[in-house]
């Protein structure tokens, strides 16, 4: 705080700390520095009122759009806050926004029952404290120097917190480390003597992330993408608001190495907004309530995933929680090849081989399994489950969550538009691939457009999702093994839906929320959780309506009035089915006919490398042979894994491509 405040005009400043004269005087000054925050924070605003000048701070516009919150006037705000004190004080300081980076500044009235988020102004051009943790210690400091003084008003029990977490300390994780190191291979390859031209159809995650790989190996990728918006199923779009409305609900976990490497080498880490160490579940049966899984910092893994479960016994018995542990004891010491073997099974049918009560399936895997791959327990594969379960419990960090802070296309997918575009890489949108055209030995020849333009590289890749790539697949192929067992795989339907509401829902929190109903998998309250969403006044739910197949044809207006049904249930205080209580200002439906693919039983041998049997011609996408299964993580891991293989074999595209530029040669010789 004494670096990064605003100072009054008698006191000095220097290199970002106080400075004037001698040791003596400098401490003079703190003291004053300290008197004059104290005031701040626990006077009345009356005491506000003779505030000195401040010095202007200034920051550049952001890209994107960011509300403009007035805390004196926000109902959401207590009137005693100590947000509201600091803005009218300190009205362009960065104590006023300090928040954007670390943490957001947040308020707490005397029993504590109501919590008020603010997110103001720009986001600094520097970090104005380091971390959340330094937020936390400095105002806890600040409090107990001035534990004697006097004010014109006590107020019991204020608070001020950071409902935003600094990002967990992930780079000594093994999978960080080698997530990190097939990062390096690209960096660290030798400089091709002639970049490969290689063209790729899809720019979703995996195309996105291959593009940038390749770039960085030197290689020039023209990254093709058939819609206008970038992002595949992480594509957003604004309305005639400007309120923006996404593809699906996206966390970022912490057992997502490759990814947490992506924002790192883009220099984005602060764009993630991570939320406190919980998975948080709705009780359907005590309406309004939820139940909480809480991993303590100060234990490793997996002691602090098993001392989760263990304080938890409002959703499962002690014997239910035995029953579990001895059912998950095989995989515990089975290892890898026992996960992989359990592909064959569903959830339910390995719950009942394993002994394990039902309870457990209707209270926790369920709501899981919706989670995880938008079907129920009786549909996924066992081997989702138990590699998720891995993950998290492996790693000390792997189930703590994050919110990107604004819609993916600007915030995390033109990050790496630009640094593709910087390495002389392309990147166009609106350019459908309406079918691959062969040369007579069955290669790729050219990629051809629906506006009748032909793309050629030297190799190509289609990173579509597996369901559009096999309504390209060319007749000439359709026998391969390789292309013919892609049949199986088949994308899982997901309809995301958006509620704007016209009051604020106080019976939400921070983080992802696990609804456990029969129509939601998961929801969050994104005017609380993101910071472009923010809104002091008026909630804006986003919800993942899973299973969606029998939904997906409905209209809008049904979809609705069906969620609204479910979530009476859970705001039973604050919505009704009818809009009785909080009514919508408006509502978007965003329908995926084919997301993911689904992660049904032996599906796994199913899935293709990366490297297809077609010399020159590659495969990238989360439904592609690698650890992650289907989601972000194993979208931005398989553009890697294709990066490497086309990088690997460099010399064989090269001389291919140099030979096909060559003339014809007589007949009777070799080639």
């Amino acid at each position: 705080l004494e670096k990064n405040l605003p100072l009054p005009p008698d006191i000095g400043r220097r290199r970002g700390g106080i400075y004037h004269g001698n040791g003596e005087r400098t401490r003079r000054q703190k003291g004053i520095l300290h008197h004059h925050i104290f005031a701040v924070l626990f006077c009345p605003q009356s005491t506000t009122a003779a505030a000195p000048p401040q010095p202007k701070w200034r920051s550049p516009p952001l890209p994107y759009r960011r509300p403009t919150v007035n805390y004196e006037n926000s109902d959401a705000t207590p009137a005693h806050c100590s947000a509201s004190a600091l803005r009218c004080l300190l009205p362009s300081s960065p104590l006023s926004r300090f928040n954007m980076d670390t943490g957001c500044l947040s308020s707490m009235n005397i029993t504590g029952a109501n919590q008020a988020r603010s997110f103001v102004e720009h986001l600094p051009t520097r970090r104005c404290l380091a971390s959340s943790h330094h937020t936390s210690f400095s105002v806890k400091s600040l409090v107990l120097r001035n534990r004697g003084r006097r004010s014109h008003r006590r107020h019991a029990a204020l608070q001020v917190v950071c409902k935003d977490f600094p990002r967990p300390p992930l780079e000594s994780t093994i999978n960080y480390l080698e997530a990190g190191q097939l990062s390096s291979f690209f960096r660290n390859s030798g400089r091709p003597s002639k970049p490969l031209q290689v063209v790729i159809a899809g720019a979703g995650l995996a195309g996105l992330s291959m593009a940038k790989y390749l770039a960085d190996a030197g290689h020039k990728p023209i990254l093709l993408e058939a819609r206008d918006v970038l992002g595949g199923k992480v594509a957003a779009w604004k309305d005639e608001d400007g309120d923006w409305y996404e593809t699906g609900l996206h966390i970022f976990f912490g057992a997502y190495p490759n990814i947490q490497n992506l924002f790192g080498e883009l220099g984005i880490e602060d764009r993630l907004q991570w939320k406190e160490h919980s998975m948080i579940f709705a009780m359907p049966d005590k309406p309004g309530e939820f139940s909480r899984f809480d991993f303590p910092e100060t234990l490793p893994a997996p002691v602090n995933g098993i001392w989760a479960i263990l304080k938890n016994n409002e959703m499962l018995t002690w014997p239910e929680k035995v029953k579990f542990a001895i059912g998950l004891l095989p995989a515990m010491v089975g290892g890898q090849p026992y996960v992989e073997a359990q592909d064959g099974l569903t959830v339910s049918e390995w719950m009942k081989k394993q002994g394990v009560p039902d309870r457990v399936n209707d209270e926790v895997f369920i709501a899981m399994s919706k989670a995880l791959n938008f079907i129920n327990p009786d549909e996924l594969s066992m081997q989702c489950i138990l590699i998720a379960l891995n993950r998290f419990l492996q790693e000390k960090h792997g189930s703590k969550m994050a919110f990107l802070d604004g819609n993916p296309p600007e915030r995390l997918c033109m990050p790496i538009v630009d640094h593709i575009r910087s390495r002389g890489g392309e990147v166009r949108l609106n350019s459908r691939i309406k079918k691959i055209e062969l040369n007579p030995d069955g290669t790729v020849k050219h990629f051809a457009l629906s506006d009748g333009t032909q793309i050629t590289g030297d190799a190509y890749v289609c990173a579509a999702p597996v369901d559009i790539f096999k309504l390209l697949v060319p007749q000439e192929w359709s026998e391969i093994s390789y292309f013919k067992k892609l049949e199986k795989l088949v994308g899982v339907p997901v309809i995301n839906v958006h509620i704007w509401f016209d009051r604020k829902l106080k019976n939400t929190y921070d983080h992802l929320l696990f609804s456990r109903s029969s129509l939601l998998s998961v929801y969050a309250d994104m005017s609380v959780t993101c910071k472009e969403y923010y809104d002091p006044n008026r909630s804006m739910l986003e919800l993942v309506f899973a299973p969606a197949e029998e939904w997906i044809g409905q209209s809008d207006t049904e979809i609705i009035n069906a969620t609204m049904e479910e979530l009476a249930k859970l705001f039973p205080d604050e919505i009704a089915a009818d809009q009785s209580k909080a009514k919508i200002l408006k509502y978007h439906v965003v329908k995926t006919p084919r997301s993911v693919y689904k992660t049904v039983p032996n599906c796994e041998p199913c899935r293709p490398l990366q490297r297809s049997p077609i010399e020159g011609f590659y495969l990238a996408g989360d439904y592609t042979k690698q650890k992650y299964l289907a989601s972000m993580e194993g979208a931005v891991l398989s553009g890697k894994l294709c990066a490497q293989s086309i990088v690997q074999d460099y010399s064989r595209l090269a001389l291919r491509s140099q030979k096909s530029r060559q003339p014809e040669e007589a007949p009777g010789l070799t080639v």
